[in-house]
């Protein structure tokens, strides 16, 4: 190998959310990570639901505006059609 071209490779301390530490080597240096052996449910065998920043509940929120808002304006036209087209027969004297 060609001396002087490689980058610098020290140890560095990998710190996983779970609380998990262990240390490689990285030209990075110090890394912070979410999932790691220890707690990623493949090697684990454990169900783990990682949902990155609430997205699912994040769509559900936006669906339901949109659907409120399309009700709302659904009841509006009917309640207008509804004055427009003046009393019912029943209703007349």
């Amino acid at each position: 190998m060609k001396e002087g071209i490689h980058p610098n490779y020290p140890p560095s301390r990998v710190v996983c959310a779970c609380g998990n530490t262990f240390v490689t080597r990285s030209t990075k240096g110090d890394l912070s990570i979410d999932v790691c052996g220890a707690c990623h449910p493949f090697y684990t065998g454990t169900q783990k639901l990682i949902d990155t920043a609430g997205r699912v509940d994040r769509f559900r929120k936006r669906y339901e505006k949109k659907v409120a808002a399309v009700a709302a304006v659904a009841a509006a036209k009917a309640a207008d059609a509804e004055a427009k087209a003046g009393p019912t027969p029943d209703e007349r004297p």
